[in-house]
């Protein structure tokens, strides 16, 4: 495992798209994975307009609705552990997929402002989880089948969840101002238990523990323990580098079409194209992030990755025009083109005996992100004021960048 991520992942081969296509859970977990992205990225960006105008919350206060996703890693990692004591994964999926749905359902017919903030932190919570037990039974299934392409295959499913987010904002849009907010979190309730139909209701194959005969395996599974946290200890600082990252985020949403529309004065056309080009880099990117992982090594082109980041806020603190603003997107791209294809990789092999708790560390590790981002660029802002409070990410990505090649050199990468 550690040799693995030093010395190369496995290329997506050739038959990568084949294997997807030709095979039900692949092919199921694709198409669930872009119907869970369309449906979330839809919701995302209308909550706070719904809090505002329907429920007439303040603008503070809708903004504390994000902070409720700091529930997500400790359900997460509870579904995940439960997981990999039973191998279960499809039964927790579908279950997940079933709160999403109530979870959905319960915000769009809610009538009181402590409702959705409840919702969110209890029922959502958990179906966030969904996400992780699909990545955990595709490992599961590359695993037993030994497949080459095994690396390309968890790519080509991530880039679904990408897809899925690249046409959400826009489908959500149209349709809450076509037949209002409510109606809009019940299409993402729908979106979210539909995740169910294409994975069907077969089972899956799970990793066997070692040694284990066919008889014993379920026993074994059931009796399995949780890690212990020294064993996690990798994955755990693998994962707050990915926190720093992705904590750039945030800020970046929060205030980047503030500064260019307010500082730059940049036609809504050209701020427009500015925010949509990095997911369709990132789109790009990610199969080939693949190839170049197999020649450099996972762990090196992450460390590029980071760079890219420092780039890239670098660029939107310094540049001062519509060009920089460009070139720190592409590079954004760049950075999510490689963590959102092969982080989950990473995380699994750190934690190779308990794929789900690992998937869902590292998946819903993205809520302390936010949060993290969150407080950043209200300080920041503050502190610094536009377009300077991006040199704050910058310095997040940099601290990555060196504690993933301090990390790459350490017993659990290398020997």
């Amino acid at each position: 495992m550690s040799r693995a991520l030093v010395a190369d992942g496995v290329t997506p081969t050739p038959s990568a798209m084949h294997t997807v296509w030709g095979s039900p859970l692949y092919r199921g977990a694709t198409v669930a994975l872009f119907l869970s992205g369309l449906g979330t990225s839809a919701a995302a960006p209308q909550i706070t307009l719904f809090l505002v105008d329907e429920l007439g919350v303040s603008l503070t206060t809708a903004g504390l609705f994000y902070l409720t996703s700091i529930t997500a890693p400790v359900a997460g990692y509870l579904v995940g552990a439960r997981s990999d004591r039973t191998g279960k994964r499809l039964g927790l999926f579908r279950l997940a997929a079933v709160a999403g749905f109530l979870g959905w359902i319960g915000i769009a017919l809610s009538d009181q402002v402590w409702m959705p903030f409840v919702i969110s932190a209890v029922v959502l919570a958990f179906a966030g989880a969904a996400g992780s037990q699909l990545f955990a039974a595709v490992h599961d299934e590359v695993q037993a089948t030994a497949t080459p392409a095994g690396d390309g295959i968890v790519s080509i499913v991530r880039m679904a969840l990408t897809a899925g987010w690249i046409v959400g904002p826009v489908a959500g849009s149209l349709l809450a101002t076509a037949a209002g907010p409510r109606v809009m979190f019940a299409a993402t309730g729908l979106c979210t238990l539909a995740q169910i139909v294409p994975m069907g209701f077969r089972g899956i194959r799970s990793a066997r523990p070692a040694g284990a005969g066919v008889v014993g395996q379920e026993a074994a599974e059931a009796h399995r323990p949780r890690p212990a946290l020294r064993t996690m200890l990798p994955l755990l600082a693998f994962t707050g580098l990915y926190v720093l990252v992705y904590a750039g985020e945030p800020i970046k949403y929060g205030y980047l079409m503030i500064y260019m529309d307010n500082n730059l004065h940049l036609p809504t056309a050209v701020s427009g194209a500015v925010i949509g080009i990095q997911p369709f880099i990132e789109l790009i990117l990610m199969p080939v992030a693949v190839v170049v992982a197999r020649r450099i090594g996972l762990m090196r082109l992450m460390i590029l990755a980071a760079a890219f980041g420092v780039g890239a806020n670098l660029c939107f603190a310094l540049t001062g025009n519509a060009l920089g603003m460009f070139a720190g997107q592409i590079l954004m791209g760049g950075v999510w083109g490689v963590f959102a294809g092969l982080g989950i990789i990473v995380a699994q092999r750190l934690l190779p005996d308990a794929v789900a708790t690992a998937s869902a560390i590292f998946m819903g590790s993205t809520a302390i992100a936010s949060a993290l981002g969150g407080l950043t660029g209200g300080l920041g802002v503050a502190a610094l004021g536009l377009p300077h409070v991006f040199l704050a990410p910058a310095a997040y990505s940099l601290v990555a960048a060196v504690g993933l090649a301090v990390m790459s050199r350490s017993r659990h990468f290398a020997g």
